[in-house]
């Protein structure tokens, strides 16, 4: 985990911090988190980065160089006082990390003190919005490899250190391994590597790199053949090796294909090995790869064992960023909206909680209703926005999403590894139905509002409308 001090925020935090603190030091405020659009044209997203920013918030403090600096851009001396002391001691209410999430509704609470829930916004932004987003992009990944291993490869081509967090998020949605070593250390996630082109360059003679490598690092042992001509030069001369470690006792894991017309290759790679009576040699394919390429490589029947993909993993392409926005809801019990001519961005009141619908099979119904927090059995489902549309809810099972997991600043939930956390998300996925998972035109998962909510909501509107 990397160490971040409370100064990693944008300044306007803390300039509203310093008013609050001049005049209302006292005021507790409900903010809610969530996202206005799936990433990727998705029909559905992956929640992630909760582990993290519940750690982060246990111990969040400002430095004393922090203090130093802030005291340089003028804020007040009593201000930064109470800076030195900060600590969050709010409550958050969450959906579990991992789970299957959806635009317009609360994924995350902050209840707190006003100066604390405003100071940590940037923050809680930050990580949940791109973690978030590289977990669905790899949930898509997962889908169209199906039962092919995956390989994260990203960290030289990510956005500077969002690689080591892209890492961690990548293994939530779906990816068995990195060749990111800090990250897999710190988040206990597999580690995974071949080689590069430099290495089998530097020797005169590309078998002799091969013996090298394979004589050096027996274990899991993958050759890279396109250096020269996949072939005629790089698949010979890992069948000679491989062969060789047969006579040693050891076995060559694999051999990657990180050019060319992948399909193609590795129909004649995969041939050709089998010829050898080497048909436990894995074919590894990298070079671009997305859930696109991996879902047309298997409709061509490419015989591809794992798939290494970097770029367009950790950079979350094309989408680069997910909408994720904080919103007070709520100001010493009173509630708050935000208006605006754009309808979807109209903020809802209250203090709330989320329910899905359960049908009797297990699986998703298609819909989460927003309430306010003290509704525990709704009856009617209606449309944000259209009076005509509305839903019986009587005969699903309701499951409410958001669930305290910190408690005046002290998490108050067991923390959950990794490995935990994916194979939460694929048991959630498997009750969402296929047609949300479809990459051509998804099924659009229905978010609406409890009768209460819509009225006090509109009551609302109406106060605030000019």
């Amino acid at each position: 985990m990397m160490n971040i001090t409370a100064a990693y925020t944008d300044l306007y935090q803390i300039t509203m911090a310093q008013v609050y603190f001049g005049t209302k030091p006292d005021g507790r405020a409900v903010f809610d988190y969530y996202f206005r659009h799936n990433p990727f044209k998705s029909g559905y997203s992956i929640f992630a980065g909760l582990e993290d920013v519940l750690e982060i918030l246990e111990t969040l403090e400002f430095s004393s160089s922090d203090i130093s600096y802030l005291k340089q851009k003028g804020f007040e001396s009593d201000f930064l006082d109470y800076l030195k002391n900060f600590r969050f001691k709010g409550n958050i209410y969450s959906s579990k990390e991992g789970d299957v999430v959806f635009p317009n509704r609360p994924i995350l609470q902050v209840e707190a003190n006003i100066i604390e829930a405003q100071i940590i916004e940037t923050l809680l932004l930050n990580i949940l919005n791109f973690q978030t987003l590289i977990a669905t992009k790899a949930s898509r990944i997962r889908f169209s490899a199906k039962d092919g291993i995956l390989l994260d490869m990203g960290l030289r081509r990510a956005h500077a250190t969002g690689g080591y967090y892209a890492s961690r998020a990548a293994a939530i949605g779906g990816f068995d391994s990195t060749s990111n070593v800090k990250a897999a250390e710190d988040y206990n996630i597999p580690s995974s590597g071949t080689m590069a082109h430099s290495f089998i360059q530097s020797y005169e003679d590309e078998l002799q790199a091969f013996r090298d490598f394979a004589k050096m690092r027996p274990e899991n042992c993958v050759l890279l053949i396109d250096t020269y001509n996949t072939l005629k030069s790089g698949l010979p001369n890992a069948i000679t090796v491989a062969k060789e470690m047969e006579k040693r006792g050891d076995r060559l894991l694999g051999v990657r294909l990180d050019s060319g017309d992948l399909a193609y290759l590795s129909k004649k790679t995969r041939a050709i090995l089998d010829d050898a009576d080497l048909d436990y040699v894995k074919i590894v394919a990298s070079n671009q790869l997305d859930e696109y390429v991996i879902k047309s490589l298997k409709e061509q029947g490419a015989p591809i064992d794992i798939f290494g993909v970097g770029t367009n993993l950790v950079t979350g392409k094309p989408d680069a960023a997910l909408d994720g926005v904080y919103k007070l809801a709520e100001y010493n019990d009173t509630p708050r909206i935000k208006l605006s001519e754009n309808i979807i961005k109209t903020s809802l009141p209250y203090k709330k909680q989320v329910y899905r619908m359960i049908d009797d099979n297990g699986m998703f119904y298609g819909a989460d209703t927003i309430t306010r927090f003290s509704e525990n059995k709704i009856a009617l489902m209606e449309h944000p926005f259209d009076t005509t549309k509305s839903l019986d809810l009587s005969s699903f099972k309701h499951e409410p999403l958001l669930q305290q997991v910190m408690k005046n600043g002290k998490r108050i939930v067991p923390s959950r590894t990794v490995t935990e956390i994916s194979k939460y998300s694929q048991s959630r996925l498997e009750q969402l139905p296929n047609e949300y998972k479809r990459f051509q035109n998804p099924h659009i998962y229905k978010i609406g509002l409890s009768s209460t909510l819509k009225k006090e909501r509109d009551t609302l509107i109406k106060k605030h409308k000019f």
